[in-house]
């Protein structure tokens, strides 16, 4: 509880310092909003083109991206610099936070607080329309509102484990900036689709090696589709449990091989 608070009382500090500039603050989350704004425009006009996806429609691919990129936001807000792991240890300073009175990870989380207000806002909106308009439908209930919390919830979980198993490869690798362009990036950007669109070894790999399907297209399958029953959204949240304790796992192992820059 002691260090829980003290990883509080550093996100305060780090807000705080970040709010000194708030025209830049503003800015900042203005074009991060009109960037996602863009991306998914993208995905609305290639819609609007060929009507739907493996039968997926607008409103549904909309809940798939609002899902994943809500889920990524939350999770980038919260544990930004676990993706920024590899300038830590080219530049020493994962030293600093070695001899900080808390564990590690809390002391890397709470580095710079990310105040990704654009991101939130962009992709809550998206997520408001898309459940705006499934609702009423056949297989669309007002249920869907808390099933999404806690599918975005298990979201955040997930790729937050996927980020910190990727980082944890660096105690070996040191450089990691690419092997997070893709299981972070990559994977990201090709679940904001249907998985149904890609080849079958393509859908399980995103399954099950970099499991981003989890995040968005299983919980989407009985929240939006039908699909299955509530064991889907059972399923999603005992595996991001699982796959939290298993990052968390290796990447206490991983520290213990950490050798410092100067060592």
């Amino acid at each position: 509880m002691n260090a829980l608070k003290l990883y509080a009382l550093l996100i305060k500090a780090s807000v705080r310092s970040r709010m000194q500039y708030k025209l830049n603050f503003l800015l900042s989350s203005f074009f991060a909003c009109l960037m996602y704004a863009l991306e998914f425009s993208v995905i609305a006009l290639i819609l609007a083109k060929f009507g739907a996806l493996e039968g997926w429609s607008l409103p549904e691919v909309a809940y798939l991206y609002g899902v994943i990129i809500l889920a990524h936001t939350i999770y980038r807000i919260f544990a930004s610099d676990v993706h920024r792991l590899e300038n830590y240890f080219v530049n020493g300073e994962l030293d600093q936070l070695l001899i900080r009175p808390l564990p590690v990870l809390l002391a890397l989380m709470s580095q710079n607080f990310s105040m990704q207000a654009g991101q939130f806002v962009q992709s809550f909106a998206v997520l408001v329309f898309a459940i705006s308009s499934l609702l009423g439908s056949e297989t669309v209930g007002w249920i869907i509102v808390p099933e999404t919390v806690f599918a975005v919830l298990c979201g955040a979980v997930i790729l937050f484990s996927i980020g910190l198993a990727t980082a944890t490869v660096g105690f070996w690798t040191m450089r990691i900036n690419e092997l997070q362009n893709l299981t972070e990036d990559a994977s990201r950007n090709a679940a904001l689709y249907p998985l149904d669109v890609f080849p079958g070894w393509l859908k399980t790999f995103l399954l099950t090696v970099i499991p981003v399907g989890f995040v968005n297209y299983v919980p989407a399958l009985y929240t939006v589709r039908g699909v299955g029953g509530p064991w889907l959204l059972a399923a999603t949240g005992a595996f991001a449990l699982l796959f939290l304790a298993a990052s968390l796992l290796f990447w206490r192992y991983g520290v213990t091989k950490y050798q410092s820059t100067g060592s």
